[in-house]
């Protein structure tokens, strides 16, 4: 009983150990909301948090393979702050991250199925040092 237990746990553990990033969402969010003078981590009424507030957007930020939590997300800071909801996707690998981007946006876009729904992109930025992303 034991030994399943414990494989088990080792295969619930191992995908999040295997889903190693380049940075913490948060750095990503920090380097946007800063250059898009929003404000990070806005708390709501109902103790949620808005990762960016922006003067017409609610902006959620989420590594490219989370595009449909980012859209769900979006859509409630948007309704609970009457802005437009917005999505941030963390594009690590481009190349690899392309078909997240295109389900998001054939979500939100096609036959216009969520109106006024922003979508954007990040990636990392190269040999540039920690201080300007915490800055």
């Amino acid at each position: 009983m034991k030994k399943w237990f414990l494989i088990g746990l080792i295969l619930c553990i191992t995908p999040s150990a295997l889903a190693k990033r380049l940075y913490p969402e948060k750095t990503y969010q920090a380097r946007w909301c800063k250059a898009h003078g929003g404000i990070m981590e806005y708390k709501l009424n109902d103790q949620t948090r808005v990762d960016c507030l922006l003067p017409t957007m609610a902006v959620e930020f989420d590594f490219a393979n989370k595009w449909a939590e980012c859209i769900g997300q979006a859509l409630y800071y948007g309704q609970k702050t009457n802005r437009t909801p917005a999505c941030v996707l963390i594009m690590e690998d481009p190349e690899k991250d392309l078909k997240y981007l295109r389900r998001l946006r054939y979500t939100v876009y096609n036959k216009k199925k969520i109106p006024h729904f922003r979508t954007f992109t990040i990636k990392p930025v190269l040999q540039v040092s920690e201080k300007e992303y915490f800055d």
